[in-house]
């Protein structure tokens, strides 16, 4: 049996996150980076998230789905982070997507599936 703890990489990492946000679209429930960061390491892991955050974010937006990192939000500012490929002033109406989306429906990505689509993210950009 394989865990995610001690050492997993960003992109196996990201199978992890989109268990968790996946069940947390379903019930139309928001994280902040640091509960989502106890979630996955039994701790608070300041500044981890951003590249893990980041597959997932790319996996979506080369496949059109909604932005689901998109409901990982700051404590203090309510909004994802700056580095998330979003249009600020869609925050709420992506966030609506998010929950829109039968997620269920959709088989969760590999750790294979998110290094592609960051890859290709880096490549393009």
């Amino acid at each position: 049996m394989r865990k995610f703890n001690p050492t997993a990489s960003h992109s196996e990492r990201a199978v992890q996150a989109w268990q968790i946000l996946v069940g947390m679209a379903k019930n139309r429930q928001t994280s902040t980076y640091k509960g989502l960061s106890v979630l996955m390491y039994g701790k608070p892991a300041a500044g981890v998230l951003a590249q893990i955050l980041g597959h997932i974010a790319f996996y979506c937006h080369q496949n059109s789905l909604p932005t689901l990192n998109s409901i990982v939000v700051g404590k203090m500012r309510g909004t994802p982070g700056d580095e998330i490929p979003l249009d600020p002033t869609d925050f709420d109406k992506e966030r609506e997507r998010v929950y829109a989306q039968d997620w269920y429906d959709i088989y969760p990505p590999s750790s294979v599936d998110f290094a592609t689509a960051y890859a290709k993210a880096l490549i393009s950009n």
